[in-house]
């Protein structure tokens, strides 16, 4: 192709899929035709689940309000994750990672400071929940929506139904004249490694110029028809599997951070959405059965004389080589997973569709720039497995097998080795993550908070060791009368309905 395509073809709905027409169709108007073609047949999951704060980002470009898909979507506000019982050290069973502020230039050089000092030996506080203003929102349960008299940017995400906001964009997507087809598809046609058309029952055919694959892990396109592909990254990331079951809302109020307990054999999810809460242990098959999770996630919730009903699910970890395939992108589930633990899916669903699309673009629609496409994902994949795989390697329990076997394995890419180092031999994390040219996946404070969080410090701490002249007195003065800004997030949630 060397002009703009006539036709693309999306297979497979669900969150991915209605996001990718929703910004084709966004970006093309009305110079190409976008067809969805899903399965009448696919089963509906509907679990609760976390983004980042690029979803904000996705319906600011679709120009969509909060208020008219919110409430829609039993969506909350989210302003970061909290990890529970991840490390034994004392002091440090718990710590929270926060979404970046307008405000983190005014602490984060602090507990950077402090970090510093500590893992040369000093006696200074280096916990991260004292630094950063989404702690303390969380801890309050404040909406992280800022007021008009508050010149200062707070970052958030959602939590929200997975379901219900497919099914929103669905409409939002037929509403901008993408076409919705109902069929189950029986056979992908592909001459001179490009697909022709996909072939559904009763011989229907579905012919385009482009094709992007959101059929999930089946990778119907990609995978199947195509064979890219799949590399797994059950080396350093165990868990493959999950079961879920519903709670629930909080009566005493709706929680702003998704927290992650850790368990015998994984973690288990805690997403608040407004009319229930979203539960879900994530753990690793070879560790434990399916019934022994449930068993012990039914525990943990008290819920284990209950009928109300667990779901299970298996999860493919890991990503396809090359994301772009012929006249084809894979996209969603069809491209890749990397575990829950950050709520990382439809951030690689938008960056994946943002960035094909300038490539695409770029090109004059042609494969010309495919290859440094194919590069960038690889990448941005590589660097959110490195920080979760982070999660693991540093953790600091030593109760099962399972949580010393991931601590002590050494299947770590060179770039995570280097960030390790980095932090047990003193040396500049910042400086570190600037040479690796990697903070657009994890910025410096987020590495800190993952590492000072577990308490990843020398254990001997010296009188001698200089210390940075951080005033945590007037950090937390500094933190509390900016919280004293915000709403409480049951009020904010009210207010968008």
């Amino acid at each position: 192709m060397s002009e703009t395509p006539r036709s693309i073809v999306i297979l497979g709905g669900g969150t991915a899929g209605w996001m990718a027409a929703n910004l084709i169709a966004h970006h093309l108007g009305l110079e190409a035709s976008v067809t969805v073609v899903e399965s009448p047949e696919i089963g509906i999951i509907g679990v609760g689940e976390g983004s980042t704060p690029q979803l904000k980002a996705f319906f600011d470009t679709l120009d969509i309000a909060e208020a008219d898909w919110m409430p829609r979507c039993n969506a909350t506000y989210k302003t970061g994750i909290g990890f529970r019982d991840w490390s034994e050290a004392p002091g440090f069973d718990a710590y929270f990672h926060p979404f970046p502020t307008d405000l983190d230039g005014f602490t984060a050089p602090a507990f950077f400071a402090n970090a510093y000092a500590r893992r040369h030996g000093a006696d200074v506080w280096a916990h991260p929940d004292r630094f950063f203003l989404p702690t303390a929102l969380a801890a309050r349960r404040l909406a992280p929506i800022v007021p008009d008299h508050f010149p200062f940017q707070i970052g958030y995400g959602y939590h929200f139904d997975a379901h219900l906001v497919g099914a929103f964009l669905r409409d939002h997507a037929i509403g901008l004249g993408v076409r919705h087809l109902q069929h189950r598809i029986v056979d992908v046609a592909v001459a001179d490694g490009n697909v022709s058309h996909l072939v559904a029952q009763n011989d229907i055919t579905i012919p385009g110029d482009f094709f992007i694959d959101c059929s999930g892990f089946r990778s119907v396109i990609a995978q199947g028809a195509l064979g890219a592909k799949f590399l797994p990254f059950a080396a350093n990331l165990f868990n493959d599997a999950a079961v879920v079951m519903p709670t629930p809302r909080d009566p005493n109020g709706t929680n702003c951070q998704t927290i992650s307990t850790a368990m015998q054999n994984g973690w288990v999810w805690d997403i608040p959405l407004t009319n229930r809460t979203g539960n879900g242990y994530v753990y690793a098959s070879g560790y434990c059965s399916a019934d022994e999770a449930e068993t012990e996630l039914r525990a943990h919730l008290g819920l284990l004389d209950s009928p109300v009903e667990a779901r299970h699910l298996k999860m493919k970890v890991g990503r396809i080589a090359e994301s772009w395939t012929g006249n084809c992108l894979a996209l969603g589930l069809s491209q890749g997973f990397i575990e829950p633990l950050e709520a990382t899916a439809l951030h690689v669903v938008q960056a994946t569709v943002e960035g094909f699309f300038r490539a695409w673009r770029d090109g004059g629609f042609t494969p010309r720039h495919r290859d440094a496409f194919n590069r960038a994902i690889a990448a941005r994949y590589e660097g959110i497995r490195d920080y979760i795989v982070c999660h693991y390697r540093m953790n600091r329990r030593t109760d099962t097998a399972y949580w010393r076997d991931n601590a002590t394995h050494d299947e770590l890419s060179d770039s995570l080795k280097a960030i390790i180092t980095c932090w047990f031999t003193g040396r500049d994390l910042e400086e570190e993550i600037a040479r690796q040219d990697i903070a657009h996946y994890y910025a410096p404070a987020s590495w800190h908070c993952l590492l000072a969080g577990y308490g990843q410090f020398p254990g001997r701490l010296s009188a001698d060791a200089p210390a940075p002249p951080t005033d945590m007195a007037a950090i937390d003065d500094f933190i509390t009368r900016c919280a004293l800004n915000f709403p409480s997030h049951d009020a904010a949630l009210e207010a968008l309905r």
